[in-house]
C-alpha cells in the first residue's frame, strides 16, 4: 500500500484546505471536519479509498433515482444526468487507484451519515423532494471539504485527483440547492438550516466504524 500518511507530517502541497473550498461552501456547512475523523482516515487508507468508491457509486444511484422519478423537470434531469455520469466516472478512477494499489474492493456497511439525514424526510412532494435535494448538496459538499482536508497529506498522485473532485463536487452542492429553491416559491432557509444542524451533529458524535462519512472515533 502506497499512501503513508500522518497528519502531523503533511506532504508540503502549496495549497491548503481552506484555499482549495469556495466561500459559499465554508458558509454552507456549519462546521469543519474534526482533526480526530482526519487522524482516523490516514490511518485506514485502504478502507477511505473502498468506501470513497461506494460513496461514488451510491451519489450515481441517486442521481438516476431522481431522472427516472421526476421526469416533468428538464433542469432536474439535465444536471442529474450530468451528475450522474461524473460520478460513475469518479468511481472507475477510485477502482482504478485501488487496482493499481492493490486494494481489494470489497463490500462495506453504510455508514450512519447518510440514513441519519434521511430520517427526516417529509412524506409528500414537493416538500419530500426539497429533503431529498438538500441532503443531496450536504453529502456533496461534506465530500468535498474532506478532500480538501485530506489532500496536504496525501502522495501527489491521489492528491491531484483529489483536487480535480473538488471542483466537481463543489459545483453539485451548488446544483443541488439550485434545484431545491426552484420546487416552491418559498423560502427554504429553515429546512436547509434545520439539516445543516442534523449533519454537524452526524460529522462531530462518535462512530465506532470507520467511513467516509463517518463521525469521530468512539
Amino acid at each position: 500500500m502506497s499512501i503513508q500518511l500522518n497528519i502531523l507530517q503533511p506532504e508540503g502541497h502549496s495549497l491548503q484546505a481552506d484555499d482549495l473550498l469556495p466561500e459559499c461552501l465554508h458558509q454552507f456547512l456549519a462546521c469543519p471536519t474534526p482533526d480526530a475523523w482526519l487522524q482516523w482516515a490516514l490511518d485506514n487508507p485502504e478502507i477511505l479509498l473502498i468506501d470513497h468508491a461506494q460513496c461514488e457509486k451510491k451519489a450515481a444511484s441517486t442521481a438516476m433515482s431522481l431522472l427516472y422519478r421526476y421526469v416533468d423537470q428538464p433542469l432536474l434531469l439535465s444536471k442529474m444526468s450530468q451528475l450522474a455520469r461524473e460520478e460513475l466516472l469518479h468511481f472507475e478512477q477510485v477502482v482504478g487507484l485501488m487496482e493499481k494499489r492493490g486494494v481489494a474492493y470489497a463490500h462495506l456497511t453504510a455508514s450512519r451519515y447518510a440514513e441519519g439525514l434521511r430520517k427526516h424526510l417529509r412524506s409528500n412532494d414537493p416538500d419530500r423532494l426539497i429533503d431529498v435535494l438538500i441532503i443531496g448538496a450536504l453529502i456533496e459538499a461534506r465530500s468535498c471539504e474532506r478532500f480538501a482536508r485530506l489532500i496536504p497529506y496525501l502522495d501527489e498522485e491521489l492528491a491531484k485527483f483529489y483536487r480535480t473532485l473538488v471542483k466537481s463536487e463543489g459545483r453539485h452542492f451548488e446544483d443541488y440547492l439550485l434545484l431545491a429553491k426552484q420546487q416552491t416559491a418559498a423560502s427554504i432557509d429553515d429546512r436547509i438550516a434545520f439539516f445543516v444542524a442534523r449533519e454537524a451533529e452526524l460529522i462531530t458524535s462518535p462512530d465506532t466504524t470507520f467511513r467516509f462519512h463517518s463521525g469521530v472515533p468512539s
